[in-house]
Order: C-alpha cells, then sequence, then structure tokens
C-alpha cells in the first residue's frame, strides 16, 4: 500500500512539473477547459464509482454554481468583488443544492434515484431559462474574471491557466483523500454490500448524503471555474447532454479509479474541441469510441490498463 502511494505521489510530482508547460505547447483556454472538465467527472466518479449511486443530474451543480459566480462579478466586480468570494458563493450554492436534492432522492435506489436526479435537474434548466438575471436562452456574457487576491489580473490567459491549474490540483487532491479515508472506505462498503454496511451500524443514507453533497460541491467547483474561464455561462451548463457528457468520461476513462475521469475528460473535450469542423458527426465519432470502450474495455481505459498491470505481475 506505502509503494502504491508512492507511485502516485511520483506520478503526480512529474504530472505537476509538466502541466505548466501546456500554455506553450497548446491552447491555454483548451487545458483550462480540459481541467474544469475533468474536476467535473471526478465529482461525478466520487458519486457512481465510490458511492454506487448513478445521477443523471450532475450538471445541475455545474451550471448552478457558474450562475451565481457570474452573477455576482457582473454585479459587483466594480465594487470590489473578490473572485474568491465569487467561487465560494457558487460552490456553497452547488452543495445546498445538493443537499436538497439528496434528501429527496437519496432513499431511492437503481433506475428510482437516477430518475428524480434527473426530474430535478430539469426544474433547474427550467428555472435557468425563466429567471430574468441568468440571461435565459441568451446565457450569462460577458463575465469579467477580476482580481485573484486583489492584484493578480485574471484578464490574462496566462494568469487564468495558473489560478485553474491550481484549483484543479486542490480539487483532485481533496477527491484523493476523501477516497482513501476511513469515510472511503465505508462509502466502497456500501457500494459493495449495503445491507452488509448497515447491520455493521453504518447509517447508509446519511453517508450516502454526505458523498451527494461533496459531489455536487466538487461539481460546482468546476462550474464557477469554467464561468470565469469562458466569461460564459449558457443553459448547456445545466442542459442533460452535459449530465450524460460526464457519465460518457467517467466510464470511456475509467469508473472507480482516481485518473480514469481525468483521462476520459482528456479524451472527450479533444475530439470535440479537434472534430469541430464535423459538426453533428462529433456525437456519432464520439459515440462509436463510447461503445468500443464498452464493448472491449468495460473497465474504462484506465481501469483495463491497471487490470492488466496487476495481472501480469
Amino acid at each position: 500500500m506505502r509503494s502504491l502511494s508512492l507511485k502516485f505521489l511520483a506520478a503526480f510530482v512529474v504530472l505537476a512539473m509538466l502541466v505548466p508547460m501546456f500554455p506553450h505547447i497548446l491552447y491555454p483556454v483548451f487545458v483550462m477547459k480540459v481541467m474544469c472538465y475533468a474536476l467535473f467527472a471526478l465529482a461525478f466518479n466520487l458519486l457512481i464509482g465510490y458511492t454506487g449511486l448513478v445521477s443523471f443530474g450532475h450538471a445541475a451543480f455545474l451550471g448552478a454554481a457558474g450562475y451565481v459566480t457570474g452573477a455576482l462579478m457582473i454585479r459587483f466586480t466594480g465594487h470590489g468583488m473578490p473572485v474568491e468570494l465569487a467561487i465560494l458563493a457558487g460552490v456553497l450554492t452547488a452543495a445546498g443544492l445538493g443537499y436538497l436534492m439528496g434528501l429527496l432522492a437519496i432513499r431511492r435506489l437503481g433506475i428510482y434515484f437516477a430518475m428524480i436526479t434527473l426530474a430535478l435537474s430539469q426544474v433547474v434548466y427550467f428555472f435557468a431559462v425563466q429567471f430574468k438575471w441568468t440571461g435565459g436562452e441568451d446565457g450569462m456574457q460577458g463575465i469579467p474574471r477580476g482580481k485573484l487576491l486583489g492584484f493578480i489580473d485574471l484578464s490574462s490567459d496566462t494568469n487564468m491557466y495558473y489560478f485553474t491549474l491550481c484549483i484543479f490540483v486542490i480539487g483532485f487532491l481533496c477527491v484523493y483523500r476523501i477516497i482513501h479515508s476511513p469515510f472511503g472506505q465505508i462509502l466502497k462498503a456500501l457500494r459493495d454490500n449495503a445491507p452488509r454496511a448497515t447491520s455493521l451500524g453504518y447509517h447508509t443514507d446519511r453517508f450516502k448524503l454526505l458523498a451527494f453533497v461533496l459531489s455536487a460541491a466538487i461539481a460546482g467547483l468546476a462550474g464557477a471555474t469554467k464561468a470565469l474561464v469562458f466569461q460564459l455561462v449558457s443553459l448547456n451548463d445545466v442542459s442533460l447532454e452535459t449530465s450524460t457528457e460526464v457519465i460518457l468520461m467517467t466510464l470511456l476513462g475509467g469508473m472507480g479509479t482516481v485518473w480514469g475521469p481525468f483521462v476520459g475528460a482528456a479524451i472527450v473535450v479533444s475530439l470535440q474541441n479537434y472534430l469541430a469542423t464535423m459538426g453533428e458527426m462529433v456525437t456519432i465519432v464520439i459515440g462509436l469510441i463510447f461503445v468500443i470502450c464498452v464493448s472491449f474495455f468495460r473497465r474504462g481505459l484506465v481501469g483495463t490498463f491497471l487490470s492488466f498491470r496487476q495481472s501480469s505481475k
């Protein structure tokens, strides 16, 4: 176990050394988009991969946090609104929304849980369309990025890139710590055998609700950061399409693995970016890749790799 932790630490250090070089190789906004969606996928993986709950409404947390952060930055930036406070407000909004949705959905299992989350996310979508402050179908545009700590101008893509990188690293380490803590072990027990966990005295609904809220908060962190990166929040951020995309990212990379969501998000975002000229054909290409992955790599790319490496020892 200790050797595994050392290998993970070494891999993380190497990646941390390479990532700052990406803006000189790739378009910074593209890399920031990958990091935002990777963080979103990490949040979803905490729920489906380690708790065994399938949510079809996770875009509600991404979009709600983005709308709140964007609204605060637009209205109060001229009055000295700290960007850190706007992001915190977005995260708290997502966590609160996750708590309310969790209270209604957590007592149901399987498809019933999934359908409840889907229905509640559509309520959020309806409010996003109807409320004037969200911009309706036009979305919320021209969101100022503000200044970090009062003096670091985030309107610079380079500064925004390193800020996004810091947020991603913090979110990644939080998820890693959660899944390797005693709390994370309880979540795995609930996923594998909920009745046995109940017989051992664990309040399963309470742990599931906490996991749901944590997942919503991290998804909100991704949404708030994404709103600043693109200076835009649209209805697509709270749509069913975005909720299904994060499922695809997680399954493609490897459900229940640490690096899987990152790999899945990088692949999906890259395909959407570099095949954008194909129009609607991008969806077909991604769908075919997903079918191939499910057919031949049922544990996802990272999960299959880890399984192969384990069996070869």
